[in-house]
């Protein structure tokens, strides 16, 4: 006979974990299914400074204290992936490790991964000078030298937020014209304390236990080594939400999904990095997580009629 829940959650990161709290606390059976870690991007990183009311923590640390605060009201956590899923079914099917399972409602928290260089260098020095987020870890290099990759509007907002605190932002681009908007990038071009180095990749991240330099490659062959504190990498982000179609609507890899949470399925729900959202933050991923679970309650509340 298969196992069943009334909320199924898929990702433990700060979106999974929260909603697990919410549904749990709230009297709802839970069962959190994370292929990787618990915690997601956030897990390892070293310094957490932009969680309200939290000063400084660690990435590792804020995902035990919500695990543990999720377990505490009786949610459920599985290792393994979610496979033969069926998010149109009433209720909702799928097996994990080889058993059967069923639930009432399924919250889709799979985060987005971030696009990576795959350089050498970047994967050793992650979370000690190379950062996937300006807004997240730019304070840690206040008056510093740095360098941002990427020629989206991500990417020159994030120049712009770092020229605000950083000594200097050198701004490397693989093309000659950026991809953002023209308001953008007359700013960007405008403003003396970012150098824009267009045509250029790199090649390697450089440091012996934190970020020293960035090795650079241009068109034509030519390096040139960037003296920085910190590399931050900002070419998009990887929605990993082909499993899901086509029972559920995507827009641009993104589970097409509002404030609300609410999915083209009933009883199904996203949350956090995995949706069409503005902003993707810990602060916005825990706001879905709880919005999410709300949510589910609230579909088997009227379910029952």
């Amino acid at each position: 006979m298969a196992q069943h829940y009334q909320t199924a959650i898929i990702g433990a990161g700060m979106a999974g974990l929260t909603a697990a709290l919410y549904a749990a606390r709230s009297g709802l059976s839970v069962l959190v299914i994370e292929n990787k870690m618990a915690g997601g991007q956030i897990v390892t990183s070293p310094e957490v400074e932009n969680y309200p009311g939290i000063v400084q923590i660690s990435g590792f640390d804020l995902t035990e204290v919500l695990r543990k605060q999720a377990e505490t009201f009786g949610a459920v956590l599985a290792s393994g992936e979610a496979e033969e899923l069926d998010l149109a079914a009433t209720p909702k099917t799928f097996r994990l490790g080889g058993e059967a399972y069923t639930a009432d409602t399924v919250i889709l928290a799979n985060g987005a991964e971030h696009r990576k260089l795959g350089c050498p260098g970047e994967g050793e020095l992650t979370g000690r000078g190379v950062s996937y987020c300006a807004t997240c870890d730019g304070a840690f290099f206040r008056g510093k030298e740095v360098c941002i990759v990427g020629g989206g509007n991500t990417a020159l907002d994030d120049a712009l937020y770092l020229a605000r605190i950083c000594q200097k932002v050198y701004l490397v681009h693989r093309r000659e014209e950026f991809r953002a908007s023209a308001v953008t990038v007359d700013r960007v071009l405008k403003n003396e304390r970012i150098s824009f180095i267009p045509n250029s990749q790199v090649k390697e991240i450089r440091g012996e236990g934190k970020v020293s330099s960035a090795l650079l490659v241009n068109r034509d062959g030519k390096e040139t080594e960037l003296s920085v504190e910190a590399v931050f990498i900002a070419v998009g982000l990887k929605p990993e939400n082909e499993v899901f179609a086509p029972q559920i609507l995507l827009e641009d890899g993104y589970i097409k999904a509002g404030e609300d949470c609410l999915t083209n399925l009933p009883g199904v729900f996203a949350a956090g990095d995995t949706r069409t959202k503005l902003l993707r933050q810990l602060v916005t991923a825990a706001a879905d997580g709880a919005v999410a679970a709300v949510q589910a309650e609230t579909y088997l509340r009227e379910q029952k009629g």
